[in-house]
């Protein structure tokens, strides 16, 4: 049951025509045989009829002649006038064949076997004719066994022609069948596949916008069934109609979506532009307060060097922003050849002087490996990644950085020996203000953006991010396409048109 659920719509149909068809071509050709059948058997019959009077009449007669080579001897009243070639007759008497043979061809008497007159004695008397199979050259044959005087008369006729003629019939019912199969078959599957264009077409459709971005952007769902296929009036239209209806719907969700995203991304990008100058002022007035000259008490030069850190800190949440709209907008980056060995020691490097307390260790491709991008964002991949190692990994932690090629791609992993990620957050580490703890605090739950940072600004050259983690091995895998590769060439070229 389970092989034919997975038989297409097409091959079921085809199938149930030509299974309904063969069906009826059996039952048939069967009735046409036994017909057949009865009506030459009846035909038998009546010849045979005809044999046992004229081999009654001849039996009183001529009794029979023994020939020398005949045991049992060879009944005369066999070749009475008008039997037909293949007559056969016999006489038993006291429980025994005295005499039996048949006609052959020529119309000479010829005797039966031992075998063939011991199934002679099988025959029941009655009067009512029954097939019975002599083997080798007679066959078949319809006898009648009749009471005489001195015992009783086997009479019998050969089946063959009416076996011939049986198998005549079947073979030809059978070549007409197998033929009127193959075209049914040919014709239904030609028919059944014209009928099913409309709904292959609603299928087609369904098909291409199941393969369209829906998740994010701006989208244009413009693809609908044709009107010819959503007919109300037939299956398919229906079906059809429907998905004609269902994509309205979700082409109004979408753009009801992307109206709300573009208004947020709009809001976003104006605050964090907007928020940029009176956090910058706020910053210089507190610094320059604190360096005036003037001896403020220890509360007041505490609370201006929180005023100034704070500032500092908002004022890296508002670039994150803002990057992360611009990124959103689809604003190009530079396009320029950026060479991975050294960006890497360069992040390694100031990494290791921010955090002293950890191992790091950076593991380098013996050539230099180049892609297209933008060096600054690329940088800020690395930094962001190296930067939640340290975060959220105790002292003491092995930090790894390594840069290989696999493919047409570079590979930048980084892989630490701390706790791991929580796998509640795990499949959402790089979305937006998802932290690997509950914490607010910035020293252990951070702003929840450095990743999403790092995801957007892989996507934007082409590339891609994953995450693995279980306790004792957190690694992130950022794969770009190498400045030869085929994407790395069509970005080049999109920054030489632009």
């Amino acid at each position: 049951m389970n092989r034919l659920s997975r038989w297409t719509l097409r091959k079921r149909l085809v199938v149930a025509v030509v299974a309904l068809l063969a069906l009826a071509a059996v039952i048939i050709g069967f009735a046409s045989v036994v017909s057949v059948q009865t009506v030459l058997l009846g035909r038998v019959d009546a010849q045979l009829t005809a044999a046992t009077t004229r081999s009654s009449g001849a039996a009183e007669e001529r009794p029979g002649r023994f020939p020398p080579s005949s045991e049992p001897p060879v009944p005369e009243f066999v070749g009475a006038p008008g039997q037909s070639a293949g007559t056969l007759g016999a006489i038993i008497a006291g429980g025994a064949v005295r005499y039996a043979g048949y006609l052959d061809a020529s119309g000479d008497l010829q005797p039966l076997t031992t075998g063939q007159v011991s199934t002679l004695l099988n025959v029941s008397l009655g009067g009512r004719p029954q097939s019975i199979d002599l083997g080798g050259d007679l066959g078949s044959y319809r006898v009648v066994a009749v009471e005489t005087g001195n015992g009783a008369m086997i009479v019998g006729l050969p089946l063959a022609d009416l076996e011939f003629t049986l198998g005549q019939l079947i073979a030809g019912i059978s070549g007409v069948a197998l033929g009127v199969l193959v075209l049914a078959g040919t014709a239904s599957y030609f028919i059944v596949r014209l009928a099913l264009r409309p709904l292959d077409r609603v299928a087609k459709a369904a098909s291409d916008v199941s393969e369209l971005p829906l998740d994010r952007g701006e989208v244009a769902l413009g693809v609908r069934v044709s009107d010819d296929d959503a007919d109300p009036n037939t299956e398919v239209g229906r079906v059809g109609a429907s998905i004609n209806r269902m994509l309205g719907h979700v082409s109004a969700a979408l753009h009801a979506r992307q109206a709300s995203e573009n208004k947020v991304r709009a809001f976003v990008s104006d605050a964090s532009h907007e928020l940029r100058t009176p956090l910058t002022s706020i910053r210089g007035y507190a610094e320059l307060t604190r360096r005036s000259g003037e001896d403020l008490p220890e509360d007041a030069t505490y609370a201006l060097g929180r005023i100034e850190s704070e500032a500092v800190r908002m004022t890296a949440i508002v670039e994150d922003l803002l990057l992360l709209a611009r990124l959103d907008e689809g604003r190009e980056l530079a396009k320029d050849p950026v060479e991975l060995s050294a960006l890497l020691t360069s992040a390694v490097s100031d990494a290791r002087a921010a955090s002293a307390d950890h191992e790091w260790v950076l593991d380098l491709e013996a050539s230099p490996v180049t892609v297209i991008g933008d060096s600054q964002r690329l940088m800020q991949v690395v930094a962001n990644l190296l930067g939640n190692a340290r975060v959220h990994t105790p002292a003491g932690s092995r930090v790894e950085t390594r840069l290989s090629v696999v493919g047409e791609k570079a590979e930048i992993a980084v892989m630490d020996n701390g706790p791991g990620i929580d796998p509640a957050v795990l499949n959402h580490i790089f979305e937006r203000f998802v932290r690997g703890d509950a914490s607010r605090q910035r020293a252990s739950g951070g702003t929840g953006l450095g990743l999403a940072i790092v995801a957007g600004v892989a996507e934007a050259h082409a590339g891609t991010v994953v995450v693995e983690s279980v306790p004792g091995r957190t690694e992130f895998r950022v794969m770009l396409p190498l400045a030869g590769s085929a994407k790395g060439r069509v970005a080049a070229k999109r920054e030489e048109l632009t």
